[in-house]
């Protein structure tokens, strides 16, 4: 699909500065790109490279200064901007399936509302409800009494288990697991007794989910994924875990069961939470970081176990100094005992002391 640098502007609200009647026919990042892309730029380090991208338009910042050939257009959110004009001019994903694949099982039990498709091998199990406009890929698993909301996308191979429930506008990635039994054992004489886990999970509408993210079934009750938030691909969720709305949750995150986490809480790539503890809204969780207590809203923490962001620094910026402070030590401990000796004398209590 072809679109006027004007067209598009006017798509994602913005100025243009320089033609606006070019015509865009590509998409590209902004070293890469050729004569008729388009491309942006969302970070100031880069603005050197508007002088030498081959680009024909830019959706930059409004404080940006045009520099080189290339025409701009100036937007509030640059990123954003882009990713509608990417959606606009190459749409991606699968070919979306049409219909009710004659290869699908689905159960003469289950509920499927209007322009429901089911690819090839998918199953849906009894008294399975799915909503209108929904999408299931090839190989999916919908389990007994599981509901599916309406503009929903399963993608190859997703299993919704049994009883669990999942809201309009979610996007499942290939692979993910929503309802698998949560990690719950009674450990007598060395031998490991199951618990069984009879709850459920519930995915809130406008939630994405990356492959291959897992989220256990409540062992009583239900495990809960707030409204808007997304979940990077190789995340771990337990049992029981409540997660608030527009939360985002990092690739190769784990947390444990029982644990609340707030609204707008941002948990970065392979930090882990301890099960049974409360993390207060809009907190900022660093990679590699380990939380093993409850944390208030509104902080940044980093470090394991996880401190305060300034504290952290602090305490990052004091252990390069270990090797000067430690020549330090030693030389004040030498004074020491030369000031001892002559105070006391060279006396066997005096060696003990120094």
């Amino acid at each position: 699909m072809k679109k006027t640098v004007k067209e598009i502007a006017e798509l994602i609200n913005g100025e243009v500065v320089g033609d606006k009647n070019i015509v865009i026919t590509g998409i590209s990042g902004i070293k890469e790109a050729k004569e008729g892309d388009i491309t942006f730029l969302a970070n100031p380090k880069y603005a050197p490279l508007m002088e030498t991208t081959k680009a024909s338009c830019i959706i930059a910042p409004k404080d940006v200064e045009p520099k080189g050939k290339a025409t701009l257009i100036k937007a509030d959110n640059p990123d954003l901007g882009f990713a509608k004009v990417v959606s606009l001019l190459s749409p991606l994903g699968p070919v979306p399936v049409k219909g009710i694949s004659s290869l699908a099982s689905i159960s003469k039990n289950a509920k499927l509302g209007k322009n429901v498709s089911v690819g090839p091998f998918a199953v849906v199990e009894d008294d399975a409800e799915i909503g209108d406009n929904t999408i299931i890929y090839a190989g999916a698993y919908i389990g007994n009494n599981a509901k599916i909301g309406k503009s929903t996308i399963l993608y190859p191979h997703v299993s919704i288990r049994e009883k669990c429930v999942i809201g309009d506008s979610v996007i499942m990635h290939s692979g993910v697991v929503i309802g698998s039994d949560g990690f719950g054992f009674a450990t007598v004489a060395g031998v490991h007794h199951k618990i069984p886990q009879i709850g459920i999970v519930i995915v809130e509408d406008n939630v994405e989910i990356g492959a291959n993210v897992t989220i256990d079934r409540a062992r009583f009750g239900k495990t809960v994924i707030g409204k808007g938030t997304k979940i990077d691909n190789l995340v771990q969720i337990a049992h029981n875990v409540v997660i608030g709305e527009n939360s985002i949750i990092v690739a190769q995150a784990g947390i444990s069961g029982s644990t609340t986490i707030g609204k707008n809480v941002i948990m970065a790539g392979q930090s882990g939470i301890v099960g049974h503890v409360e993390i207060g809204d809009n907190t900022i969780i660093a990679a590699q970081s380990g939380i093993s207590k409850s944390l208030d809203k509104n902080i940044f923490v980093i470090g394991s176990p996880a401190r305060p962001q300034n504290i952290w620094k602090r305490i990052n910026a004091s252990m390069g100094h270990l090797p000067e402070l430690l020549k330090t030590v030693s030389k004040l401990s030498k004074k020491v005992k030369v000031l001892e000796e002559k105070v006391y004398g060279k006396t066997e209590d005096n060696k003990e002391r120094s």
